[in-house]
């Protein structure tokens, strides 16, 4: 029956060919409907002590996932101690548990092709494991352990804490890291705990006792999501769940409070000299919206416009014709509990950096002054959406961003409106954000290169303000 499927397929595969030789042009090329794309959704219950429970089974292969999300992040850290979230997401791995050192720990899962991890980021913490499914029973009782009683033990802080001082030290070695941290700067303030960046001093003040604490304050049941994708039975899982969790007390909820940002950025000029390179690098921000606004679909279909691709604007204009840029892109940025960036970034010749930034802003600029053509309204759309189904062909994928949504308050068929929302985007709505929210004048401009290789003096661009980013020194140096 195989051979005789393969056959008929084969058949019409040639059948078809002698059209398909006919076109001659990418836009000649007729794509058909996309399928019914159906998103599964998980079970999700609370147990007593407030957890959050998702459950997805997945029986494609014998494996089990489990992610823990906890409600915590770098952002809520004191600014004297940065780093504080990053390294307690380290250590309480590193550093084992009550009943198993970190090494032992290395041992266990390794001989079980096994692992377990912990993190941390801005606006949230996590735990994850993955095991095959006859170990699972095992190995869910170290991952319990790690969430529950980590040992922090100091010589595993004490290794981080070098790994976070060599970090530091060469955080000025890469042109584009550079750009990229400091147009965050420009835009959200240099104190927002958005861009607080770690220094010696503050990885020195880190102690023991500070990530006890962060433990205790945060890592409570009320306060942790976990979800579980992969090859098990429902019933047999939220038993174990229960026996894992069940017993846990709930903790006083954490206040986490609003995070700091500047409500407004200040365009003008910035430069960064690096006298090192033979490009410049260029960068352009200004706030952009969060996700929640009813807008960002819209905003989507326009940054696939400007910056899809090699279809996109900005590379088919600003690379392929003028020739002005090695790489560039961008786009109106979203984000969760605060506004992304409209960022724009590009590399070019020191040569042409003039000429490259003239050329960036009329792409921008011209966003705002006319509305995109029917044949940019399909490719957009056609682009987002096939590449919106392969981002979910996994059921922890699926999961994974269910449970993304949930913790941010959005609602549980979020995924499934996705598609319709973009569908539904015409040229006006995409004319309408960019005149929104687009704000070529508003735009701060950072260049990072060196200024002795510019065909021009910088305040050809007007009054440039010089940055330093000289790495504070170790304390007492």
């Amino acid at each position: 029956m195989k051979r005789i499927i393969t056959t008929g397929l084969l058949a019409g595969l040639l059948a078809a060919l002698p059209a398909a030789a006919q076109v001659k042009r990418y836009t000649e090329i007729k794509s058909t409907p996309l399928p019914q794309f159906k998103v599964p959704q998980p079970e999700t219950y609370t147990l007593k002590n407030g957890m959050r429970v998702f459950l997805m089974e997945d029986h494609e292969l014998p494996i089990v996932a489990v992610r823990a999300i906890i409600r915590t992040g770098s952002y809520w850290e004191p600014q004297n101690k940065v780093g504080l979230a990053r390294l307690m997401g380290v250590v309480q791995r590193s550093g084992g548990t009550k009943t198993m050192t970190g090494d032992q720990m290395d041992d266990y899962l390794e001989a079980r092709a096994a692992f377990v991890e912990t993190g941390a980021g801005g606006d949230q913490s996590f735990a994850t494991m993955n095991v095959l499914k006859q170990d699972f029973d095992d190995v869910f009782k170290v991952f319990v352990d790690v969430l529950r009683n980590p040992a922090f033990a100091q010589d595993k802080l004490d290794l981080a804490k070098v790994g976070a001082n060599s970090a530091i030290a060469r955080r000025n070695d890469n042109v584009g890291g550079i750009t990229n941290r400091e147009i965050g700067r420009l835009v959200y303030g240099a104190a927002s705990p958005l861009v607080s960046l770690e220094e010696y001093g503050t990885i020195a003040a880190i102690t023991r006792d500070d990530l006890v604490a962060w433990h205790k304050a945060y890592y409570v049941p009320n306060n942790i999501m976990i979800g579980v994708s992969g090859d098990f039975d429902s019933k047999t899982m939220k038993k174990s769940i229960e026996a894992a969790f069940g017993g846990w007390p709930k903790g006083t909820s954490p206040a986490l409070g609003k995070i700091a940002y500047q409500a407004k950025n200040k365009p003008g000029v910035y430069f960064i000299e690096k006298p090192d390179v033979t490009q410049a690098n260029i960068a352009m921000a200004h706030l952009g919206i969060e996700q929640t606004n009813p807008d960002y679909f819209a905003a989507q279909v326009m940054n696939e416009i400007l910056s899809g691709g090699f279809s996109g604007r900005l590379m088919n204009n600003i690379r392929t014709k003028k020739g002005l840029a090695y790489g560039v892109s961008g786009g109106l940025g979203a984000a969760f509990d605060r506004p992304g960036l409209m960022r724009l970034g590009m590399q070019t010749k020191s040569a042409s950096v003039y000429d490259a930034i003239a050329a960036l802003k009329d792409e921008v600029r011209a966003l705002t002054v006319a509305p995109p053509t029917d044949l940019e309204m399909t490719q957009a759309k056609e682009a987002i959406l096939n590449s919106f189904i392969f981002n979910y062909d996994s059921r922890s994928g699926i999961l994974a961003q269910q449970m993304n949504y949930a913790y941010h308050g959005l609602p549980a068929n979020y995924l499934e409106m996705y598609r319709s929302n973009i569908e539904k985007v015409s040229k006006d709505d995409v004319l309408r954000v960019a005149k929104a929210y687009v704000h070529v004048d508003d735009l701060s401009l950072l260049i990072v290169g060196r200024a002795a290789d510019f065909p021009k003096p910088l305040d050809t661009l007007g009054n440039v303000t010089k940055l330093d980013i000289t790495i504070p020194k170790k304390p007492g140096a």
